[in-house]
């Protein structure tokens, strides 16, 4: 019989777990204070409960730890790359970016990912396993515990589709919302997504006040469809249809994500057509000059190129910035760190 994983657990299952075992439900507020607020790694540590309550504990559940395997400064800023080793010796990582407004951390919720998007290192491997809600928040945790200093916003940008991983990420959102754990408040929470419309619909139903970002990177159905598989699923004017929909449920401004290729999706037809579909949607465009990937050969645009593309949004009333980067001398873009550093050595473990 497996053990239960006490810290993948809602505060609300905790409780529920807790009575089962015929202890008080205050005993459930302190184990999740202990783990979501104190970094509690092993259960033999909550000094607060007897020895025989540590005992029960033990035998019918366990707390899920994973451990930094690796730290990467980099030397242009102050980002922090990290590769995270789990329990069963798979790697993850996650990054802390440190900007004016806090200090921001971007997570996986995969290892792997299968959505094959031809810029994304994290895809080239396909999907390996779902992180668990445990391992999604311990990144934060190792990240605040490793800096000594506590994250203010989240972004769902690392390995992985966090809507391909639903319910699992949705008690993640819970887990490190929840006031007598982390209270990290939903707005500071970005949940980035390819696309997968029916998932939209239901995080929109869930009304949990997060930024959706949408990973956009064309206007035409058919050359997103050679950068993202998913959109030979999922048309533009669902996706549009479906970010409309949220907005209304939780009249949060969705975030585009636009990987700029020079040749590819730079064209004057191509800002022409982004500012016909995103008209009337309460939405901020978010211009990435292409990080180029060994797998996809193409380029990014000049600055210049850049700039006009982001004057001429402007201009149309659609908010545009270009994403500042960061880490680039650490490979902190989604995926390259984990790739390159497990290509080095298939046994890196032993």
């Amino acid at each position: 019989m497996s053990k239960i994983e006490l810290n993948s657990l809602t505060f609300d299952e905790l409780q529920d777990f807790i009575t089962t075992i015929d202890e008080k439900k205050y005993r459930a507020e302190q184990l999740y204070s202990f783990i979501h607020k104190n970094y509690g790694k092993e259960i033999e540590d909550i000094t607060v409960f007897s020895k025989d309550l540590r005992d029960k504990l033990n035998r019918i559940g366990k707390l899920n730890n994973i451990e930094i395997f690796k730290r990467f400064d980099s030397k242009v800023d102050d980002t922090k790359k990290y590769l995270f080793l789990l329990e069963d010796d798979n790697i993850i990582e996650g990054v802390a970016m440190d900007y004016k407004h806090g200090l921001t951390a971007c997570i996986s919720t995969q290892v792997g990912c299968r959505m094959g998007c031809s810029f994304c290192a994290s895809t080239k491997e396909g999907l390996i396993r779902m992180l668990n809600p445990s391992e999604m928040a311990n990144q934060i945790y190792a990240m605040e515990e490793d800096l000594d200093k506590q994250i203010s916003n989240i972004v769902l940008m690392g390995s992985g589709e966090p809507l391909d991983n639903y319910d699992n990420t949705i008690k993640f959102l819970d887990i490190i919302h929840h006031k007598k754990g982390h209270n990290i408040s939903y707005r500071n929470i970005t949940l980035s997504t390819c696309g997968l419309v029916p998932k939209i619909y239901e995080l929109a139903d869930e009304q949990i006040p997060i930024t959706l970002s949408i990973s956009l990177h064309s206007p035409f159905d058919e050359i997103r469809k050679t950068m993202i598989p998913i959109a030979k699923k999922y048309s533009i004017e669902e996706i549009m249809n479906a970010c409309k929909y949220y907005y209304n449920k939780t009249n949060r401004r969705i975030t585009m994500e636009y990987t700029l290729v020079k040749g590819v999706n730079d064209r004057k037809q191509d800002l022409k057509q982004l500012k016909t579909i995103l008209k009337g949607l309460n939405c901020h465009v978010n211009l990435i000059p292409l990080n180029p990937i060994e797998e996809f050969k193409e380029q990014r645009p000049s600055k210049k190129s850049i700039e006009r593309f982001k004057t001429a949004l402007s201009i149309a009333n659609i908010p545009a910035t270009v994403r500042k980067e960061m880490g680039g001398d650490i490979n902190a873009s989604c995926g390259q760190l984990r790739r390159r550093f497990t290509n080095k050595s298939k046994n890196f473990f032993q």
